[in-house]
């Protein structure tokens, strides 16, 4: 096919406009390579969303921790969680801690 033919085509006198060329490059220009590009957006958005996910992790577990802190205001609350989760003890007093195999892991 000789250029004189290619000229006679619609879609190359359509691509060959200056006007789509430079509208080409641009769509190039800001799809790809530029400081707001599709990329850059997907990266921002996908992290939004993960951010977002923590915000609502971390309110469930306030709300748990201030459930704990309600039940704590009682001092037997208090010295039951610290015997529980610290193996605190009164004075004389021995404290035998049990484990089973599958506990260990």
């Amino acid at each position: 096919m000789r250029f004189k033919d290619l000229k006679q085509k619609w879609w190359f006198r359509f691509l060959s406009n200056k006007y789509i060329l430079l509208l080409i490059v641009f769509a190039i220009w800001m799809f790809f390579f530029d400081s707001n590009s599709w990329f850059i957006h997907n990266e921002l958005s996908n992290e939004i969303s993960d951010l977002e996910k923590n915000k609502d992790y971390y309110k469930e577990e306030i709300a748990k921790d201030k459930t704990t802190i309600k039940t704590l205001e009682d001092s037997v609350e208090i010295e039951k969680f610290a015997r529980e989760e610290y193996y605190m003890k009164r004075e004389n007093e021995e404290i035998f801690i049990i484990e089973y195999e599958d506990s260990i892991q």
